[in-house]
């Protein structure tokens, strides 16, 4: 009896060996270009962000309070707060897009960085402290100069950025000090923001507990020492610069 055209098991199977082996290698660099647009995007949005909150300060003259869980994008003070004293709900929060006007927004009124999920709505911190006998001096009107730009630029340290430190309460660096004068900054939780909320690692931990201390780091996908959060600051100077264009200063 003639045999019938066709493929033996062992010859599916290798087909399928290759046919998976080249997937695999066409998917990979996809993950790949994926990953590296989303990390351009973010890093778009985070400069964009940083222009907005320049501008706020200058026609404020002062810096918005980070938004809430529950403020719907908006900026929020704490009970017995407003512009006047600089009170705010949390000093590390969310970005409040609604507040700057910044544009697109979820159905919650947050913007998201460039994964889009909701774990990856952009966060913004601002400092909170005295300087000068100043409380507040960066979100109350004309905190700055009542406090004086001397005494702010002097300050022992405002928003502090380590290479590294070494657990998630951590007050000091371990790496390099990046800045410890920002008077705000503005990141993202990257691409694994849905375990960040555990304080995967030191590192991301650092940038989800509501201290002056935050980490810019490399990334890292070691288990432990996972860290991919992207984070963007200005120094006092250049908010200076931009509150005396527009006449707030001196």
């Amino acid at each position: 009896m003639r045999k019938q055209p066709g493929f033996s098991l062992i010859e599916l199977a290798v087909v399928l060996i290759i046919v998976t082996l080249v997937l695999g290698g066409l998917l990979r660099p996809l993950s790949t270009e994926i990953e590296r647009s989303n990390v351009v995007e973010t890093d778009r949005q985070l400069k964009q962000i940083k222009e907005a909150l320049l501008g706020y300060v200058a026609a404020n003259r002062r810096l918005p309070c980070p938004a809430i869980e529950s403020s719907a994008g908006k900026e929020s003070f704490a009970t017995g707060g407003s512009a006047a004293n600089g009170n705010c709900s949390s000093f590390a929060g969310f970005l409040p897009a609604g507040t700057l006007g910044i544009t697109p927004v979820d159905a919650a009124g947050f913007a998201l960085d460039g994964w889009g999920t909701t774990s990856n709505r952009i966060r913004y911190a601002v400092y909170s402290g005295t300087i000068n006998g100043v409380a507040n001096p960066f979100t109350r009107t004309d905190g700055v100069r009542n406090a004086t730009m001397a005494s702010v630029a002097s300050a022992t340290r405002l928003l502090v950025v380590c290479a590294a430190v070494a657990a998630k309460s951590s007050p000091t660096c371990t790496g390099a000090s990046l800045t410890d004068m920002a008077p705000f900054l503005v990141y993202s939780l990257g691409r694994n923001a849905s375990s960040d909320t555990s304080g995967a690692s030191a590192n991301e931990g650092s940038n989800l507990n509501t201290d002056h201390v935050f980490v810019a780091a490399s990334v890292n996908r070691t288990a432990g020492k996972e860290f991919d959060d992207q984070l963007s600051w200005e120094s006092p100077h250049t908010v200076f610069s931009r509150m005396i264009a527009a006449g707030a200063l001196p």
